[in-house]
């Protein structure tokens, strides 16, 4: 693949996701995210709390908590830890598939809003959308061709990710066709086993029967 399509392939790669939904004071709310290998993740959120009187979400009080639990393709957690109101999360996968990001309250003042809604703004960001390339670029103190070489590296590395997870799951699929394939077969084999097992098992209890009554 020339560089020119990875380029273009790169600016069509979605790997920021912003979205905000609404819970109750004891839901937990799931999300599963498709991530390759070695790949940072970063998280913010922003919690609201609905007020009955004035019938707006209004900003969190200092007493609600949220709790953000990930956990990578084989069920093993990745990060469980309490934050605040308003908070930001970091993780690195370490095996490609499907990572189960997970946020429910864990306000110790439940009182106050009980039966009521939490409105949580979440954005997701992946690969090389978790850098920070203005302060890298001051950090390195690089200038602005060399920066946007800086971005172009990144994105062609995270379109390599991509191209190794596919495969990956290329090669897991066509592991689980074959193994479905070979049971079928073997299935299809014991039922007409069986099959004649059973009509030749007929066959003699049929006889037997003809020959008791002397028909035969």
């Amino acid at each position: 693949m020339g560089l020119p399509a990875l380029l273009l392939l790169a600016l069509c790669v979605a790997s920021a996701r912003g979205l905000y939904f609404h819970i109750g004071e004891t839901e937990k709310r799931c999300f599963i995210e498709e991530i390759p290998d070695e790949t940072m993740v970063i998280g913010n959120y922003r919690t609201q709390m609905w007020d009955k009187q004035k019938e707006v979400f209004l900003p969190s009080t200092p007493g609600l908590g949220m709790h953000v639990e990930v956990k990578d393709p084989e069920g093993k957690v990745v990060l469980s830890r309490q934050y605040g109101s308003e908070g930001r999360f970091t993780f690195t996968s370490h095996t490609p598939g499907d990572h189960q990001i997970c946020l429910h309250s864990n306000s110790t003042r439940m009182a106050l809003f009980a039966g009521g809604r939490l409105r949580v703004h979440l954005d997701i960001q992946v690969g090389e959308h978790t850098n920070n390339y203005p302060e890298i670029a001051a950090k390195d103190k690089l200038t602005e061709l060399q920066l946007r070489a800086r971005q172009l590296l990144d994105q062609v590395e995270q379109i390599q990710k991509e191209q190794d997870y596919q495969r990956y799951r290329e090669e897991r699929f066509r592991l689980i066709s074959e193994s479905t394939n070979q049971r079928v077969l073997w299935w299809s084999i014991a039922q007409t086993v069986i099959l004649i097992l059973t009509g030749i098992w007929q066959m003699r209890h049929l006889k037997s029967f003809f020959e008791a009554k002397k028909l035969v």
